[in-house]
């Protein structure tokens, strides 16, 4: 198989996954992935990146924290959020979004529902690990973006390994939070969780997949 053959088939197959197993990822193959992760290119192989991964029952503490906190705690981003989706992102935003509720049967206005399906995002999917991604905040932006090549990577080597993923920018939602919780110093940013294990293949909630842009709406040629 050649290495584009490899890669593509990689792509293909990696999805956002959003129910876990309760087994652990052995060690061994979570520095795998990470080492693999770390192959991506950065601004002058700066490597911004830095990982704080939790094993099952750090999981577990961090999930149940988070839940406590976001019933009266105030949202927060290190880094902005978007303003707001249009045109053809509000579109597959909106796409995605009714995917999800239709496969776990949330109907359109069950508000009560849709929230609940929200939450589970602060459960971390009740996956067994999670990785919180973080990066120099002297680096602002560009280290932002050197890490979304290593979630990027982080995803694609774990499912080439056979473990699932998810990344999450709502975890990030919370980052002071995040940062008091796991001692994280004030001069990172941070940027994502990527939650991961192995699939729940009868959970209806993986059972969707997302479409993806056609190149006519992605590629503007210039000759």
């Amino acid at each position: 198989m050649s290495h584009f053959s490899a890669l593509s088939e990689t792509l293909n197959a990696r999805f956002s996954c959003r129910a876990f197993k309760s087994d652990p990822v052995d060690q061994a193959v979570i520095e795998q992935i990470v080492a693999a992760a770390g192959r991506v290119p950065s601004w002058c192989n700066a490597q911004p990146w830095q990982v704080t991964i939790t094993r099952p029952k750090a999981t577990r503490r961090f999930a149940a924290a988070l839940q406590d906190h976001i019933a009266t705690g105030t949202p927060g981003f290190d880094i902005a959020g978007p303003s707001g989706y249009s045109g053809p992102y509000a579109d597959r935003r909106r796409r995605c979004g009714w995917q999800l509720y239709d496969a776990v049967g949330v109907t359109k206005g069950d508000r009560v529902g849709s929230a609940k399906q929200m939450q589970r995002n602060f459960a971390l999917f009740d996956a067994p690990h999670t990785a919180i991604i973080t990066s120099p905040r002297e680096l602002a932006a560009y280290g932002a973006m050197d890490c979304g090549g290593f979630v990027t990577g982080f995803t694609l080597a774990a499912k080439s390994l056979g473990v699932d993923s998810i990344a999450q920018a709502a975890v990030a939602s919370y980052a002071d939070f995040v940062r008091q919780h796991f001692d994280i110093p004030q001069d990172r940013l941070i940027l994502c969780a990527i939650s991961f294990g192995y699939a729940d293949p009868d959970h209806p909630a993986n059972s969707f997949r997302t479409e993806r842009a056609p190149l006519a709406e992605l590629i503007d040629w210039k000759d």
